[in-house]
């Protein structure tokens, strides 16, 4: 098959003959405001193109395209002065790739990469550290929501005096649409993603909830769906150095705290980041994520600061564990595709739970001034340092049989997008082939009666699987599992997996039926099948003896017959995804 070519229509700015680098001013907006104010999308994009115009070891490229109409800029910073996503992905450097702006009214991080690269590449000694070390950079991944801009979108939060919004040109929430990829920008980044194979993911956020000491909290990937050796060294190791080295700054920090109508000292869970989410999209690749969550009361100051330092400190973390982590990553998906069956859907375990040492404010409800009922109030002049159970284990409720391919139908070009854009390797049948494999058909879904991102989601999904001997049609796509990207198959193709596309009704049409029967005509092919298919009539007569709904109702009887005659279509309900074993 055939990736899109990164280095085909991509407008690049690095120079070998520089401007005097003293004529240039690379103090930011963040920084000339008194540290009140985040720089535009305009500015955002300028400060960028003139830091790569001065300094050759800094690129900025226009990769794809976004909802807005505008293109989706990647800033790369390597010492060897490479700049090819084709050359880089299989690089012995290890690439940390930093995701700003996909919420626009949470800003911390487009000014704390402005700073943190202009910091590394006028300091010598920090240069000499990072010869290992590819940085990649998207400045502002929401354009649409960067140029919707306002100072009232954000009612819970302390500056910066204007920001963007929250959802992107066609008001999508672009943290909910990694997997489902509805918008240019999410297809853009998953081309992005899976042409540089990041080993550390880091995206930039601004918290809502509940209130605390801590100025800025993280979101770790859940280690028990990272799964194996890589679980392990993100929640035993990665984690809490980079706690203790924020600690050594002087800077707090904490799990996201992870409540809603209550207040932290009943305790919370760690966040959930199924592959709709940016951490749970990096998980399927093997890449280790950090979502960064500054808390919305502090002043705008102090959270871009302290993004700044957590930044710098998975820098040096990364310099120190460079090694490890790309043989971690080497290995997982041969411990993942060694095993037979794989987990597809978690449940947190509420007998296991770690006891935080958690700094809060003593909480309280009094009598609200607007409404006529209580408000809960956090009380500032109130500190308090006490544990709290924090809830981090989640375990496996589902899994399946781990595939030797999946092979989906011809026609689903949409489905077949989504895998170009992930890089995912496949094959088409050059000839009509007839294979044995399994069969997967709907038995049981739920469906959300409220919309969710242009949704109205499934959910509880459930499938029946029979193994038939199927002819696949010349065109058909054959998708071998042993790639790089076997776990975004497992939890796009497997229809019981939380995020899978038939949850985000890249499926629907099979659930409806296209063919029918007028009643009075079937009655007698009906009658004639009965007499010719004996166990059918004994299945309907022991159906209508043991349901009393049933009995009472010709008309479900007749259906019966019907969908157990071969004149019931084939492609009701049934997944045009098979497995090869």
């Amino acid at each position: 098959m055939k990736y899109w070519l990164l280095t085909i229509a991509l407008i690049t700015v690095s120079c070998t003959k520089s401007p005097s680098k003293s004529s240039k001013n690379f103090t930011t907006k963040f920084e000339n405001s008194n540290k009140t104010e985040t720089a535009t999308y305009s500015e955002t994009i300028n400060f960028y193109k003139k830091l790569a115009a001065t300094y050759p070891q800094i690129n900025i490229q226009e990769i794809g395209e976004t909802d807005s109409g505008y293109p989706l800029h990647l800033v790369l910073f390597n010492t060897a002065k490479n700049f090819d996503l084709n050359q880089l992905k299989n690089s012995s450097k290890n690439i940390i790739f930093i995701n700003n702006g996909i919420h626009p009214g949470e800003p911390d991080g487009v000014d704390a990469s402005m700073m943190l690269l202009r910091d590394k590449i006028q300091n010598s000694a920090q240069l000499k550290k990072l010869n290992n070390i590819i940085l990649a950079i998207i400045p502002i991944y929401n354009v649409g929501g960067a140029l919707n801009r306002n100072s009232r979108s954000r009612a819970n939060q302390n500056g910066p005096k204007e920001y963007g919004f929250r959802g992107n040109a066609r008001n999508f929430d672009l943290n909910r649409d990694f997997i489902k990829a509805d918008t240019k920008n999410a297809r853009t980044f998953a081309n992005m993603f899976s042409s540089l194979n990041p080993d550390i993911f880091i995206d930039t956020h601004v918290s809502n909830g509940a209130d605390y000491q801590y100025g800025i909290t993280h979101l770790f990937t859940q280690h028990n769906k990272l799964g194996n050796d890589l679980g392990k060294f993100i929640e035993q190791k990665m984690r809490p150095e980079i706690e203790a080295s924020l600690l050594k700054k002087k800077i707090i920090i904490t799990p996201y705290v992870n409540v809603w109508g209550k207040t932290p000292e009943s305790g919370f869970s760690q966040f959930f980041d199924s592959p709709r989410y940016s951490t749970g999209y990096s998980t399927l690749f093997n890449t280790l994520g950090l979502m960064v969550e500054t808390h919305m009361l502090k002043s705008y100051k102090q959270r871009v600061e302290q993004t700044y330092s957590l930044l710098n400190s998975v820098i040096d973390f990364t310099i120190q564990n460079g090694t490890k982590i790309k043989e971690l990553r080497k290995n997982a998906l041969k411990n993942i595709l060694k095993n037979k069956t794989y987990p597809i859907q978690y449940q947190l375990d509420k007998n296991k739970f770690t006891a935080l040492n958690f700094k809060g404010y003593k909480a309280s409800y009094i009598p609200s001034k607007v409404t006529t009922g209580n408000r809960l109030f956090y009380d500032e002049t109130k500190p308090y340092t006490k544990p709290v159970s924090y809830y981090n284990q989640f375990k496996p409720v589902k899994f399946i049989n781990i595939p030797k391919a999946y092979i989906l139908k011809s026609g689903w070009w949409k489905v077949i997008d989504r895998l170009k854009e992930n890089h995912i390797k496949y094959t088409i049948f050059k000839r009509d082939t007839s294979l044995n494999v399994e069969v997967q058909h709907i038995k049981n879904y739920k469906t959300s009666a409220k919309v969710f991102e242009g949704h109205y989601m499934h959910y509880n999904t459930e499938v029946t699987l029979t193994k038939q001997s199927i002819k696949f049609l010349k065109g058909t796509v054959y998708i071998p599992i042993k790639q790089s990207g076997a776990r975004y198959l497992f939890e796009t193709l497997e229809a019981s997996a939380t995020d899978s596309f038939f949850n985000w009704n890249y499926f629907d049409t099979i659930l409806q039926q296209k063919e029918g029967y007028s009643s009075y005509v079937f009655e007698d092919i009906a009658e004639q099948f009965l007499k010719e298919n004996l166990s059918v009539k004994k299945a309907l007569k022991a159906k209508i003896q043991s349901d009393a709904d049933f009995a009472k109702d010709p008309k479900a009887q007749l259906d019966f017959v019907y969908k157990s005659s071969p004149y019931y279509e084939p492609a009701h309900l049934r997944l045009p995804i098979y497995k090869a074993y």
